[in-house]
């Protein structure tokens, strides 16, 4: 139980190394068990149907193994020994996170390389390199689309999963094209970006691509000024702030109902309103759990807010039933932990994305579906210390500093955990190292902790993921999930043989009203 996360993991003196791992031939049977797999592996180079891509916000290696050993502590054992479920997939790549214009990158950037297959300026969406962050004007002409957008015009079911808000940078990228990812609402917009045509990432999110399932938080942009949210109605800092009156729930409910075809759209805010949501009796579901981003898990009220498990169930129960496939994108938001320089909250996070990876493998299969596992960037996190096997992620290193004074394993090389105290450091102490909002100590004081440079992983699984090898850049990740799945730029590849370009459940997308009703009476007519 992950709310019962919260208190210390098994302190080192309980646990010992089993004496089986003492002799050669412990050793020497799991390589030959692993030769014997990795001999037997067959590359699988039939289309993919199906594509789920699980990013890590923040993600780096150093949190994924942290991640391995809580996951292994939290079920009672070592740690070390443990095995993510990202970590069975048999094709591994790192990929090379650099933006166009930053050495160490931000999640918009990112996301429009792995999402959109290009690299571009940090804090741009869903642009190419010659727009300008921040100058509206800059962005019209130079729109690249997303591989959910193309997903979708090629007639699969498409959806976003987030612990973030839903139009925050990286899912924001699967949809948007912004000059700047913090153009939530109109209301976070300058008014020369709203007088050149500039459109709000949450009016993107409704009116560029028909998105079947979006799950996450955000619904404070989504409503008029001063609209009352629905699970705090009595606080007004929780309102919604849209200056130009639109109701985007309201219309995207609006334009998803007026075609015949389609089986249904549901809004709900809250896990009791996702649960009662039948598989089969809607073809689109908007879940928005929180004004703006949901809570850690660790802080989660499992009565009220869903899980990121849950939430990608929901989603892949609905989307297969396209008999033309899904793209699905499945974010958490490891990454804000870190910022705050909360090892255990981002650890959790992680814990979470590969139980959420667990689960998708138990609903989907490797044969049709392409599974591919990511990060967007690292961070400056890190353990160390020489402790001993056993010992707590969260634990002390086994010996003090040079000044006389414990410290954690887990440090940052900056952040908010910077502290000085009577002229010094001040010593780390169990079980405080041990709580859910521990700040672990910090090199260099800073407000928030920053991202880091290095190259992240990619793990895959089913049709063409032995695509993913080597060391690639970060924006070949969009182009191998197209290619995998026979989408544009390569629809037309000789072993994709004829692609459907876009079956009917792309008719009804949210374009100008008398578009929709166009298409809708002609469905009508050609149905009846």
């Amino acid at each position: 139980d992950p709310q019962g996360a919260q208190g210390p993991c098994t302190p080192p003196a309980l646990l010992s190394p089993p004496d089986a791992e003492k002799t050669p031939d412990y050793w020497n049977k799991g390589a030959r068990r692993r030769l014997e797999s990795a001999l037997a592996l067959q590359l699988g180079a039939q289309r993919a149907k199906n594509i789920i891509l699980f990013m890590g916000d923040g993600m780096g290696l150093p949190t994924v193994s942290a991640a391995r050993i809580y996951k292994g502590q939290l079920a009672g054992g070592l740690g070390e020994e443990s095995v993510l479920a990202m970590e069975t997939f048999p094709h591994v790549a790192l990929a090379k996170t650099y933006t166009i214009d930053r050495q160490v990158p931000d999640s918009a950037g990112t996301g429009t390389a792995y999402l959109c297959g290009v690299k571009t300026n940090a804090k741009t969406l869903g642009l190419s390199g010659a727009a300008v962050y921040g100058k509206c004007r800059t962005a019209f002409g130079n729109e690249v689309d997303s591989i959910l957008h193309r997903a979708r015009l090629a007639g699969k079911s498409v959806g976003i999963v987030t612990t973030t808000r839903v139009q925050h940078a990286s899912p924001g990228a699967a949809y948007a094209h912004s000059a700047s990812r913090s153009w939530y609402a109109d209301a976070n917009m300058p008014k020369e970006a709203l007088r050149d045509g500039c459109k709000d990432i949450a009016y993107q999110l409704v009116h560029n691509t028909d998105i079947n399932v979006i799950l996450g938080g955000g619904r404070i942009y989504m409503t008029p000024k001063r609209t009352p949210d629905p699970e705090y109605p009595d606080d007004p800092a929780q309102n919604g702030t849209r200056k130009d009156g639109l109701d985007l729930i309201a219309e995207w409910l609006s334009a998803k109902q007026l075609c015949s075809r389609w089986q249904g759209a549901r809004y709900v805010w809250d896990k009791k309103g996702l649960d009662a949501v039948e598989d089969d009796s809607v073809s689109h579901l908007m879940g928005l759990f929180e004004p703006k981003d949901m809570k850690y898990e660790l802080n989660r009220n499992a009565s009220t807010d869903p899980s990121i498990v849950e939430m990608t169930e929901k989603a892949i129960r609905i989307l297969r039933r396209n008999p033309n496939g899904f793209f699905l994108f499945v974010e958490d938001e490891i990454d804000h932990g870190h910022h705050s320089g909360r090892a255990k909250q981002a650890l959790m996070e992680a814990v979470m994305l590969d139980r959420a990876v667990a689960r998708a493998g138990e609903l989907t299969s490797p044969s049709d579906t392409l599974t591919v596992v990511t990060a967007d960037h690292s961070h400056v996190f890190t353990f160390g210390g020489n402790t001993l096997r056993g010992t707590s992620i969260f634990g002390l290193a086994p010996k003090k500093a040079k000044d006389k004074r414990a410290y954690t394993s887990i440090l940052y090389g900056n952040g908010p955990g910077y502290s000085i105290r009577d002229g010094g450091r001040p010593a780390a102490s169990l079980p405080a190292a041990e709580d859910k909002d521990y700040r672990q100590q910090a090199a260099v004081p800073l407000e928030t902790e920053t991202h880091s440079g290095e190259d992240v992983v990619v793990l895959a699984q089913g049709p063409m993921a032995h695509l993913f090898h080597g060391v690639q850049e970060q924006h070949y990740i969009a182009h191998a999930m197209a290619y995998a799945a026979c989408l544009e730029p390569y629809a037309s590849e000789p072993r994709c043989g004829a692609t459907r370009r876009a079956s009917h459940g792309t008719q009804c997308s949210p374009q100008p009203l008398l578009t929709l009703l166009t298409l809708c009476v002609a469905a009508r007519l050609v149905g009846g």
